[in-house]
């Protein structure tokens, strides 16, 4: 039986352009690897059956903030978010803690204790995103070039300071905090929130992220499904098959088959032969697409060329525990955070990018950590807490800044003395926190790797972020869209624009380059005729 269009991956991606093309009356079918939709967006009970933990990502701004994935209505299909009782923390050495709420006047005032004239400079900041934010997350989103969101930004351009905006959005984040504030505080929240990416805190494009991020968590907060990260896929699934569309699990793609320049069905690992009529959408990593499921004679020599020089993002390790008490801050803030920043400086997580850019393990890995329990009290019995940090480190290892013991092989050796690293860091914000660690799980780069085949080497956002993989750079010169050099092929994984985060835009934008070449090619067929 042939479908419309066959979307090879379930993550979230996937799942979007499959709603989508569904929306439109076209056949749909979805086919994943894994026994389970999602990707990078599920949860487990494999570190101890009473705690719920998210087994790669978890907390959610961009789909928050997502057109597409507010239009899909996914609340009707089961989706509940929760909110922490604040969105992100960061201790700091003094003992008190940067804040950020959902409150804008909340983390204002809590900055300006800290620093005079830091809240009304954070509520300036807070106006000028309230007029070009939207447009801004609009733009980055679409499809390259953002006309409609574009304009929009370009009409409040001057409402925001004109090109000085434009200067501080290209300011790495380590000067835009700088610049911005006198204290502490909003620093940290925005060099962390840079962070998240692989861009250095030094670099241009650093500063657009930092901003991003955080006024993002000022406007939509940080929130998480409840009941796990796994709720969110379930929810795009439910939707899917409301609407006819297929889903087979356990379902591993080996080839795409090309005829005459066109992609006509998929191949699966049992021999089986899927039909599309219309497009495949590949919601896999661009090495995958162009180096395994297509053979070279399909590709055109600058795109194999040009795919030697795709640069992947850093690995990652993630370790997630189960509390039997909630973590033991040194000193515990008035409102307890769900996202946790730990670095002791803006310098330190400079300093702890640099090792991982010149391929060394950090000596102090900068931590993103998650209070999920906190953040969503489904998710452990009441007083214990669900928790993970994860860290980068270099897809290659050449040297380790610490003590000299992590090889780089990231073996179960490996994993646990770094594991034992990123612990040690947050005991020392927590003295106690390892007597209250019931069960303990290290996810390397293999393991993460083994249970979702995109995240290569733990790499999370389908390649690197940093400005020459960007727009028109991605994933190749020359692109910035979903189309691929073969007709009814689109990329609709993080490796496409506009790359990574839980936002569904590669898949929908694949979609919406499926749904528009079919629109052209149909006329054309009954002139031929």
């Amino acid at each position: 039986m042939s479908h419309d269009a066959v979307v090879v991956g379930s993550g979230p991606n996937g799942l979007v352009a499959a709603n989508h093309l569904a929306d439109h009356d076209w056949s749909v079918l979805v086919v994943e690897a894994q026994p389970d939709v999602g990707g990078a967006v599920r949860s487990d009970r494999d570190v101890h059956p009473d705690f719920v933990h998210d087994t790669f990502s978890s907390f959610y701004p961009l789909a928050a903030a997502s057109p597409v994935l507010q239009r899909f209505h996914l609340e009707r299909h089961g989706l509940t978010w929760r909110h922490a009782p604040a969105v992100l923390g960061h201790p700091l050495s003094d003992g008190s803690w940067a804040l950020l709420h959902r409150d804008r006047e909340m983390t204002a005032a809590g900055f300006d204790t800290q620093h005079p004239g830091d809240g009304e400079a954070w509520l300036a900041t807070c106006a000028e995103w309230d007029r070009i934010g939207p447009d801004i997350v609009g733009a980055l989103l679409a499809p390259f070039p953002p006309v409609r969101h574009g304009a929009g930004a370009l009409r409040r351009l001057r409402s925001v300071g004109g090109l000085a905006f434009v200067r501080s959005l290209l300011t790495p984040a380590l000067e835009l905090g700088r610049n911005r504030f006198g204290g502490v505080g909003p620093r940290v929240l925005l060099a962390g929130n840079a962070g998240h990416a692989d861009i250095p805190l030094d670099a241009p494009g650093s500063g657009l992220f930092a901003l991003l991020m955080t006024m993002l968590g000022q406007t939509v907060g940080f929130p998480v499904p409840q009941g796990g990260a796994g709720r969110l896929s379930e929810a795009l699934a439910r939707r899917l098959r409301s609407l006819g569309g297929e889903i087979r699990t356990c379902c591993e793609v080996v080839r795409i088959e090309v005829d005459g320049g066109r992609a006509v069905a998929v191949r699966t690992s049992d021999g089986e032969r899927l039909a599309a009529s219309r497009a495949i959408v590949a919601d896999v990593a661009a090495p995958h697409l162009y180096r395994r499921l297509l053979a070279p004679d399909d590709l055109p020599a600058r795109t194999l060329r040009a795919m030697q020089s795709f640069q992947l993002d850093p690995g990652t390790v993630k370790v997630d525990w189960a509390l039997e008490r909630p973590v033991p801050w040194r000193s515990a803030p008035l409102h307890q955070p769900g996202t946790v920043h730990v670095a002791d400086s803006v310098e330190e997580m400079t300093e702890a990018f640099g090792q991982v850019q010149a391929r060394a393990v950090p000596a102090r890995p900068f931590l993103l950590a998650g209070q999920m329990s906190t953040t969503d009290p489904t998710r452990s019995r009441t007083g214990t807490e669900s928790m993970w940090a994860y860290t980068h480190v270099p897809q290659q290892v050449v040297s380790d800044a610490g003590d000299g013991s992590i090889r780089g092989a990231w073996d179960r050796d490996d994993c646990e003395r770094f594991a034992d690293r990123i612990q040690a860091r947050v005991e020392e914000l927590a003295p106690g926190f390892g007597g209250r660690v019931v069960a303990r799980r290290v996810l390397g780069p293999r393991e993460l790797e083994e249970r979702n085949a995109n995240l290569i080497g733990g790499a999370i956002n389908g390649g690197t972020a940093q400005l020459h993989q960007q727009l028109v750079f991605r994933p190749v010169p020359g692109t910035g869209r979903a189309e691929t050099p073969v007709r009814g092929l689109y990329l609709g994984s993080a490796s496409a624009h506009p790359g990574g985060g839980v936002h569904g835009a590669p898949g929908h934008n694949a979609a919406r380059a499926a749904l528009l070449h079919a629109r052209v090619r149909r006329p054309l067929t009954l002139v031929r005729r």
